[in-house]
């Protein structure tokens, strides 16, 4: 690797680290950089998996204020998570790459769709469950456990804008502010990287200079994603979110 690769790849780690931190999808900056200096696309993946874990980490250490009260999500969420991160780790050796990316850009077409809608879905579930006399479940209920599983299972095989997934399924089924649902996506990111990870580092090869160099810019990155993520208005970090999203779906359609 010559240094201006280096450069980039840290670069990439940056700018990933606080990307992921404010809605996600940084693989969509480091994965092209890797695969741009030359890796196989399993090594490419499995590299950027683990480089992107002090990032994830250092996001969720921003984002603890918002975090607080959580914890019962952060336990019930986080388990589920790991296993869908375990299985899509598992698929990821296990299947052609074909198999997931015709629909994952539908999948990241659906979710933005329920980000710029939530607010009114919200609304429209609040108001029929007032009028059936039901109370919603605090934390989703079984259709929100489905749909995390579904999502990490998505983030431990590719995990591209699985942030966006994350968000919409919590900001529809959960009656929370967006900050704090941002808070619980990190944590679920992190799970689902670090689960992948471990699992990556007995069966794939790595290439470790491209892991370190995505770590340290990760890691720097996340603490400038949450500094920047929580100062955010909710109308606009929804409309990062939407507008990251749209990049990722062009991305994804264009490989």
């Amino acid at each position: 690797m010559t240094f201006w690769e280096a450069f980039a790849v840290f670069a990439a780690g940056l700018g990933a680290g606080a990307i992921n931190v404010v809605v996600g999808s940084g693989t969509l900056i480091t994965f092209p950089v890797l695969l741009g200096i030359g890796l196989p696309p399993v090594t490419a993946n499995v590299s950027n998996n683990l480089g992107l874990v002090p990032g994830a980490i250092s996001g969720a250490i921003g984002y603890r204020r918002e975090l607080r009260g959580q914890r019962r999500r952060i336990i019930r969420f986080g388990a589920t998570a790991l296993v869908g991160g375990l299985a899509g780790a598992v698929l990821l050796l296990a299947l052609p790459s074909d198999a997931f990316t015709a629909i994952v850009p539908v999948l990241v077409a659906i979710a933005l769709v329920l980000v710029v809608l939530q607010p009114r879905l919200s609304a429209a579930v609040k108001a029929r469950g007032a009028r059936n006399g039901t109370v919603p479940h605090r934390d989703g209920g079984i259709a929100l456990l489905t749909g995390l599983l579904l999502s990490s299972v998505y983030g431990g095989y590719f995990g591209a804008a699985q942030g966006v997934l994350y968000i919409s399924l919590m900001g529809l089924l959960l009656d929370e502010n967006l900050q704090r649902l941002n808070a619980l996506k990190n944590v679920l990111a992190l799970v689902v990287n670090a689960i992948a990870a471990v699992f990556f580092l007995f069966v794939a090869d790595f290439d470790w200079t491209a892991v370190l160099l995505i770590a340290v810019g990760s890691a720097l990155g996340g603490q400038l994603g949450a500094k920047i993520g929580r100062r955010l208005p909710p109308a606009v970090l929804r409309g990062v979110i939407v507008a990251v999203g749209v990049v990722a779906i062009a991305q994804l359609l264009l490989r």
